[in-house]
């Protein structure tokens, strides 16, 4: 891959990207503090300032090297998680649901952002493939971050909304997974299991629900 390619692609994928993680965790934060704890209030967590929720390793290096090895099929990346304390939550096991549902959540509703925008773009007639594509990018990591932190293991966001779902010993029971859960979901993606039996097909119906949302806007446009 030629260094040109490669500086495109990141000034395209760099503001999506770091809304994206931004909003992420700022969310958890936000949700936390409204339920009762302000561990991540404290640190300095809730803030649409990216430079806290940003892991050296994890947020640069890491999707860097990936797209450059993989010639841009196969990205990874993380940010540093907000510190949530359930056990301050007024009713822990009910509330962590929420402030797990809060990170995805704001995901889908940057993603509804960001195809707002490309189709207002393409109503102006601004064609300029830069916008249009940073456009696309902001919709195409939202539906990922949105599908990939549902996977139902914890640590991921899905995990941690199935634990609080679960009765007390099935959620006990799956809470123990997560010292390891990171490294069974980076063995299931390395294996082709979390792209084919979840990402896709969520991804999917993803992309249908984006539709039929902005439909109205859609024929309004037209």
């Amino acid at each position: 891959m030629d260094l040109a390619s490669l500086i495109q692609t990141v000034s395209i994928f760099a503001l999506p990207v770091l809304f994206a993680i931004t909003v992420h965790e700022a969310a958890h934060g936000y949700a936390a503090r409204h339920f009762g704890d302000n561990t991540a209030w404290a640190m300095g967590r809730v803030t649409l300032n990216p430079l806290p929720h940003i892991d050296p390793l994890g947020t640069i290096a890491m999707p860097l090297l990936l797209y450059v090895a993989t010639g841009g099929a196969f990205l990874f990346g993380y940010a540093k998680p907000v510190p949530v304390r359930f056990g301050n939550l007024r009713h822990p096991k009910r509330d962590m649901i929420w402030v797990a549902l809060a990170g995805p959540g704001s995901n889908l509703a940057q993603a509804l952002l960001w195809a707002i925008a490309l189709h207002g773009l393409r109503a102006a007639g601004v064609d300029e493939p830069f916008f249009v594509k940073m456009a696309q990018a902001g919709i195409l990591v939202n539906v990922v971050m949105f599908v990939f932190n549902l996977f139902p293991l914890p640590p991921l966001d899905g995990g941690r909304i199935l634990v609080g779902l679960l009765p007390w010993r099935q959620a006990e029971l799956l809470s123990r997974v997560e010292p390891w859960g990171f490294f069974i979901v980076m063995a299931l993606v390395l294996a082709g299991v979390v792209s084919t039996l979840w990402m896709q097909p969520l991804m999917a119906l993803t992309y249908g629900l984006l539709e039929l949302v902005l439909t109205p806007l859609t024929l309004i446009l037209r």
